[in-house]
């Protein structure tokens, strides 16, 4: 992943580049390509859009050949290697140890109720048998397998949506001309028909939409790097929806989501924040879903060693159910095919708590009181979910409600929590020590009808 302010090396580009990005994006925003301006979604494409609302927690999946290196998924542009040389690595990567069942099972274990993989990312290599390119798993590997198909069929037997993750932007390809801001080292030449990629394009969509049954979605990334290209939204979605009324698209190009997506995404923010310099700050009201790293790196980099905690990491799905969005989590697997031990311990310790206190997030809107730094809030119908991450200073928790409270409880187990009427909300009680959890004390209120 990694676009605009991403790091050659981590996640963050310097300063001179993340400006210039800047500037290019500002100047494109007024010419931004609107897409299928008379778009209707679908009947079954608005019921796929609360049931993807619903399930909050999705797994997020960056994984390719770059994984041989060790060095995040933008290894091929942040060490400037030709693609001539970097078409060497396909012919060693065999990850026999990649078992579909294991990864999907993790996902279901850590309470995640969707997937989202890389199908191809910036470095153009598909990770999925593409009659349009050889450039692929199937063709250019000794493995030899489609990792999608053994995917998409192990999601579909284990209950589980599947969304591919695209990359407009294609460090490979030689029609992807002219150059946006990144991939110039890769030695291509200077020449190129932009049209005859997006034809491409259009081809490897079409492969993903009909070879791989029912999918959830695409999760399209990279057109920040050329945003005034002529990309051919309005075909491109046409076409999505045509295929499968009933999949989402989405499109992380950090502008205000465009005529014909479905959902609108922020990359490492939450909706509405942007303290990673380069997303939109305008909320839709589309679907919405952050993204977010365990480390510091998408793709698997074997000295990244900064983890978020468990504790952290539940924060932060709780934060994002309370602006209304789900969470897509990140792993990147090892080139082997395995996910790597810190990974499954933090997921595993997720699902542990979401087999508790689930009902605070799943099939629940934002709740009435915006994120603070104390916590969150949540909503199911006549009932609000108080997530106490970190009790505030002073002997009660003050909670502004518009409607009254006629019953509270400690989701921990269920026992009255005790708490005071006020005029315009709520004080909550200290929580007692019992029902207190290591990363989110829960209280449901049911209000008044």
């Amino acid at each position: 992943m990694e676009r605009v302010g991403a790091g050659v090396r981590g996640s963050r580009r310097p300063h001179g580049a993340i400006l210039a990005a800047a500037v290019i994006m500002a100047i494109a925003c007024a010419a931004a390509p609107r897409a299928q301006e008379a778009y209707r979604p679908a009947p079954e494409n608005i019921t796929a859009r609360e049931a993807f609302r619903d399930a909050r927690f999705g797994m997020f999946i960056h994984w390719g050949v770059y994984s041989l290196l060790a060095d995040g998924e933008w290894v091929m542009n942040s060490r400037g290697i030709p693609a001539t040389v970097y078409e060497k690595l396909p012919a060693s990567f065999n990850p026999t140890q990649f078992d579909a069942a294991e990864w999907v099972a993790l996902a279901r274990a850590a309470g995640m109720r969707y997937i989202t993989i890389t199908s191809k990312h910036h470095d153009g290599f598909a990770m999925y048998d593409s009659a349009s390119s050889p450039y692929d798993i199937v063709d250019a590997t000794p493995y030899g397998k489609d990792v999608l198909k053994a995917l998409a069929e192990e999601c579909r037997a284990q209950g589980l949506p599947l969304f591919f993750y695209y990359s407009q932007l294609d460090w490979h390809h030689p029609d992807y001309f002219p150059r946006g801001f990144t991939g110039r080292q890769t030695g291509r030449p200077e020449s190129g028909a932009f049209s005859r990629y997006i034809d491409y394009m259009n081809g490897q969509l079409t492969e993903l939409l009909t070879n791989y049954g029912p999918i959830g979605g695409i999760w399209f990334d990279g057109m920040w790097d050329q945003p005034e290209a002529a990309w051919r939204l309005p075909e491109t979605y046409a076409l999505i929806h045509k295929l499968q009324p009933a999949a989402l698209v989405g499109s992380n190009h950090h502008h205000a989501p465009y005529s014909g997506e479905d959902f609108q995404m922020f990359e490492k923010d939450l909706p509405g924040a942007n303290t990673a310099g380069f997303n939109q700050t305008s909320i839709s009201d589309l679907p919405l879903e952050t993204c977010e790293t365990m480390n510091d790196s998408w793709g698997f980099r074997l000295q990244d060693g900064k983890y978020k905690s468990t504790r952290e990491l539940v924060a932060y799905l709780a934060r994002a159910a309370g602006h209304d969005a789900n969470f897509l989590l990140n792993v990147g697997p090892m080139a082997n095919g395995k996910i790597q031990p810190e990974f499954v311990t933090r997921l595993r310790e997720m699902g542990t708590w979401l087999a508790k206190f689930g009902e605070s997030i799943y099939g629940t809107r934002g709740g009435p009181v915006s994120p603070r730094p104390w916590g969150a809030t949540t909503q199911r119908d006549d009932t609000v979910y108080v997530h106490v991450l970190d009790w505030p200073a002073g002997d009660a928790l003050w909670v502004p409600l518009a409607r009254g409270v006629r019953a509270a409880r400690y989701l921990a187990d269920g026992s009255p929590a005790r708490f005071t009427a006020a005029e315009g909300g709520v004080l909550l009680a200290p929580i007692p020590e019992r029902v207190r959890d290591a990363y989110d004390t829960v209280v449901a209120l049911e209000l008044v009808k």
